[in-house]
């Protein structure tokens, strides 16, 4: 079906779909990738096999169902991308700049941010039109997902020096050295060892198990679990166990998955097909 011209099309309702920025930590490997001896921060981009920008790396995500919220569609895209368990996934803005369409019909992109385990064992290679980069060294994008990823690194990276925020990046439980660890890999520069043990204990967010763990030749370290304020934790907004997609449910349970703001659910779009890693090409912008 036409539109008609550029005038008529813009005239028109706007399409709506969900783009998911994922990030993961991967270990150092061959004697690191960056900047720390630790892990450092990557994400997946896909390869556009349509025009627009045919051949170029693009953001994941789709169109959206009548049968699906915001939040199934942001892990169906997920699970179309990596099926790697889910930390934390939040909604960070909604991006309906005019000038995005160029010429074509409106589009306005929910976006998601998501933190994946990828363990220390997962393979980074390209595939099904699908490949990881450091955030540090990303390639060119389509449309404005460069400006959409540099958004999401902004607003994580400006509260990961928080218990509340950190913590979920990790496990049930976990050492200062190794919270830290993940802290400075999301903000991408030094944080002081020091600064950042006394920040955390000093939240009294954290909670000693009793156990210790050796780190390499340093003495046994203290091994902690995250205690949530009773007005401090994030909790799912949603709470519909329905709209995380089978396979999914326990990581995403343990993640907490926010979905905030109110948007129209029911806008029709192009369905994504959960398992394939081209499904997250679908998205228009």
């Amino acid at each position: 079906m036409g539109y008609g011209n550029v005038s008529e099309r813009r005239s028109q309702p706007p399409q709506v779909g969900v783009s998911v920025v994922i990030l993961a930590l991967r270990e150092p490997t061959d004697g690191g990738h960056g900047d720390h001896d630790g892990p450092s921060l990557w994400m997946p981009l896909v390869r556009r096999v349509r025009q627009p920008h045919l051949g170029d790396w693009a953001l994941p995500g789709g169109g959206l169902r009548a049968d699906r919220s915001l939040r199934r569609s942001a892990y169906e895209a997920l699970a179309s991308t990596t099926g790697l368990p889910v930390r934390c996934l939040e909604q960070a803005h909604a991006f309906g700049d005019l000038a995005r369409s160029r010429g074509g019909l409106p589009m306005v992109s929910i976006v998601y941010w998501a933190f994946v385990d990828a363990g220390g064992t997962h393979d980074f290679a390209e595939r099904d039109n699908v490949a990881w980069f450091p955030v540090d060294r990303l390639p060119d994008l389509a449309f404005d997902h460069r400006g959409i990823v540099d958004y999401v690194l902004a607003q994580v990276r400006g509260r990961i020096v928080h218990p509340e925020m950190v913590t979920r990046l990790v496990g049930p439980e976990f050492t200062l050295r190794q919270l830290h660890a993940v802290a400075q890999a999301v903000a991408g520069r030094d944080v002081d060892l020091a600064n950042f043990r006394r920040r955390m204990l000093a939240s009294g967010m954290l909670e000693e198990t009793g156990e210790k763990v050796r780190e390499g030749r340093q003495r046994p370290a203290a091994v902690y679990r995250y205690v949530p304020c009773a007005d401090g934790d994030v909790g799912d907004a949603s709470g519909a166990a329905g709209d995380v997609p089978r396979g999914l449910g326990a990581a995403a349970d343990a993640a907490g998955a926010v979905d905030s703001g109110v948007w129209a659910d029911g806008a029709p779009g192009r369905r994504v097909r959960t398992g394939s890693a081209l499904s997250a090409l679908t998205t228009a912008e």
